[in-house]
């Protein structure tokens, strides 16, 4: 009895020293059922984010068990006759929506729609295509809350929704995603812990916009990253006609309205669709991929040093302003990603036309 009561003693306190959890559990395996990829992120445990718009929810796939891929010679010269190839339909059908890298072993992975509406996922293996099955994953999901209307339209009449996510980042157990809502304040900021909980944060924002020369609070952030500016934690974000704004994350409280500083302009008719920070010798910087504008490069030292807020008008149109900003000779890039910390990948429109993956590093840095 004594030996029993002792073992039973024993397992008590030893079963704490060698429990696990793991961010996947409580995942099941299926179909996610997803409407759009809008954005993808990586997160922990190589657990891959997908943003869905039109569902209105975030898929989180467990991406871990995943063999590496072979990319060490990478260049694709034609991704769209590629992916042409792969789903015998014009390349016109098939519109890469993200690209996104798996910090863990460097696999790279590209989200696409087809015209009939269906949701793909590639993996760049080989300079070459292979379809990743999305019916049936370890997976986990949770909704967007407060979306707007499936049939919400702009000024224009172009719709809303897919605007409901526009970017994604996971960080410090946070997936992190900008966009618009059904509020007043439509552009918004949501933080959802991970694993996820019925818990969703969210906060309104307003910026000015120095080529509008006006304050905003309608559109939403385009493309964002997060990094310690004067060693506190904040988002760099960036809009439509291109300004550059900071917003400390602890300031983006949940119902709060936030204001962020707007360091920069960097000119107009153009939209950011990627940033990144990649580092060089100490030094950080900031790389932005633009649709009208070549591949920006920034010094994180420059935002920091900052001290002000741009709150008057651009003297004139296509003009810039702030924090100055170089443009590297990449132009027309429409895909950008952190490949590790010397390298980074991209997909660019060449002049002849192809659209082409390649890969660079921080020697531009």
């Amino acid at each position: 009895m004594r030996k029993t009561l002792l073992t039973m003693a024993l397992g008590l306190l030893l079963t704490p020293l060698f429990a696990s959890t793991s961010n996947t559990d409580g995942f099941i395996t299926g179909n996610p059922e997803i409407s759009s990829i809008n954005a993808m992120t990586f997160g922990p445990e190589g657990i891959l984010f997908i943003g869905d718009s039109n569902g209105a929810q975030i898929v989180a796939i467990d991406m871990s068990t995943a063999s590496k891929a072979n990319n060490e010679k990478l260049r694709i010269p034609d991704i769209e006759l590629l992916l042409s190839e792969l789903l015998g339909s014009d390349s016109d059908q098939i519109q890469i929506i993200d690209m996104v890298v798996n910090p863990a072993n460097e696999n790279i992975y590209i989200g696409a729609q087809h015209s009939s509406g269906k949701s793909l996922l590639f993996l760049v293996n080989n300079n070459s295509l292979e379809m990743v099955p999305l019916h049936s994953v370890s997976y986990t999901k949770t909704a967007v809350s407060n979306v707007v209307a499936s049939d919400a339209k702009d000024r224009r009449g172009r719709p809303l929704r897919k605007w409901t996510i526009s970017d994604l980042k996971y960080d410090n157990g946070q997936v992190m995603l900008s966009g618009l809502s059904n509020a007043e304040f439509a552009s918004t900021f949501r933080s959802i812990p991970f694993p996820f909980t019925q818990k969703q944060n969210e906060s309104s924002l307003e910026i000015y916009h120095a080529a509008h020369g006006q304050y905003e609070t309608a559109s939403p952030i385009k493309a964002f990253t997060t990094t310690q500016i004067n060693n506190k934690p904040h988002l760099i974000a960036s809009y439509t006609c291109t300004p550059l704004v900071i917003f400390p994350i602890s300031e983006l409280k949940p119902g709060a309205h936030t204001k962020g500083r707007t360091v920069a302009e960097l000119g107009n008719w153009n939209t950011p669709l990627d940033i990144i920070e990649m580092e060089k010798e100490g030094a950080r910087y900031i790389l932005m991929a633009n649709t009208n504008r070549a591949l920006m490069k920034i010094k994180v030292a420059d935002i920091e040093s900052f001290g002000d807020s741009l709150t008057t008008p651009v003297s004139e149109r296509a003009d810039t302003a702030g924090v100055d900003f170089i443009n590297l000779p990449f132009v027309n890039v429409q895909q950008l990603d952190k490949l590790n910390d010397t390298e980074f990948v991209f997909i660019q429109r060449e002049a002849s036309g192809k659209l082409a993956l390649k890969t660079s590093n921080n020697r531009w840095l």
